[in-house]
């Protein structure tokens, strides 16, 4: 067994559809010059984001299935101040790997934002490939605060400004080996 690895999981993740209407949405999108195959490749590859992304710290897969996915924890940075001050968040998810559809689908378990779901999907275009990258939550469980927190701070702040790093340099990245 891989290091970091705990078990095996005997059945594919499966989160069913992408929840949609909850108090917060944010939606990262971009074109790559690479193919949908190389886009989804490359995210889908989780354990290689800190290798070319900056802001992340670390991620390990703590159980897989045979498809890919399993149980994945990360931890991100959120640059403040030209990346002068970071403020490092975890998260613990579910994640499915759809090779079909292609998507690769989260569920937070762990972490503040529990409960949130996210999407990354990849569609053709001319010469490459459309991206987006939804984020849906309800926010944190406290009552009467949750979904304003959510909506004003960890929404635009926080999710948006790491995803949107995440986004660009993933993008990045395919290009570079479609070249």
């Amino acid at each position: 067994m891989a290091q970091g690895i705990t078990a095996p999981l005997v059945r594919p993740v499966s989160l069913g559809p992408m929840p949609t209407g909850r108090r917060m949405t944010t939606l990262d999108e971009g074109f790559a010059r690479t193919t949908v195959r190389t886009m989804f490749d490359i995210v889908r590859a989780v354990e290689d984001w800190p290798a070319h992304l900056p802001h992340y710290r670390w991620v390990r897969m703590t159980e897989r299935d045979r498809l890919g996915g399993g149980v994945v924890e990360m931890s991100a940075n959120r640059p403040f101040a030209r990346g002068v001050v970071n403020w490092p968040t975890f998260w613990r998810s579910m994640m499915e790997v759809d090779h079909a559809r292609p998507s690769v689908r989260f569920r937070h378990i762990g972490g503040v934002t529990t409960g949130m779901d996210v999407e990354w999907s990849f569609e053709p275009g001319d010469a490459g490939t459309y991206v987006t990258l939804v984020h849906e939550w309800d926010g944190p469980r406290v009552p009467g605060l949750g979904g304003f927190a959510a909506k004003a701070v960890i929404g635009p702040v926080f999710v948006h400004g790491i995803a949107s790093l995440t986004l660009a340099g993933l993008m990045r990245v395919a290009e570079e080996r479609s070249r």
